[in-house]
């Protein structure tokens, strides 16, 4: 099964992660989240999403919940709410059935704490050792989280 993972927002990632029983889960794509423009005139470039998830045609979605952060300015906070809308849009638009789970729960799932970025890096490139390069850099965390997203999200049922 070809779950989508999304770690979502303007500095997120989407990976399909396939998943079977027994086997060790793979990385079919991957992808940094698809945007144009630059500082609050950056948005999610849609139709590159959509193209891309139809080319990968993923059986489920999982995409974390978004909300908003602590000290998160309006207009900071109005950017990355639209990105999210943006983004849940265009996997509804592919017809790919779409769940969205807590950070929490795919945190502890994995054994992660807090909002360390760095440790879900680390633990993709464990759990995904043929697919290393893809998480090489520091700015890699989104891709990492997002198949992290994907194999709880497998693993907790799908939509």
């Amino acid at each position: 099964m070809k779950i989508l993972g999304i770690d979502p927002g303007i500095k997120g990632g989407c990976a399909v992660v396939m998943v079977n029983d027994g086997a060790a889960p793979d990385v079919v794509g991957i992808i940094d989240i698809p945007v144009a423009g630059t500082g609050a005139k950056e948005r999610v470039t849609v139709l590159e999403l959509r193209t891309w998830i139809l080319q990968l045609q993923p059986d489920h979605a999982v995409i974390e919940r978004a909300q908003a952060m602590p000290r998160q300015g309006a207009s900071s906070g109005f950017k990355y709410g639209r990105s999210v809308g943006s983004i849940e849009a265009v996997v509804a638009c592919c017809g790919v059935p779409l769940r969205i789970i807590e950070a929490t729960a795919w945190k502890k799932f994995h054994h992660l704490r807090g909002g360390d970025k760095e440790s879900s890096r680390q633990l993709a490139i464990q759990l995904f050792p043929t697919s290393h390069a893809l998480f090489a850099r520091k700015l890699d965390h989104g891709r990492a989280e997002a198949c992290l997203i994907a194999l709880a999200g497998a693993n907790h049922g799908t939509p």
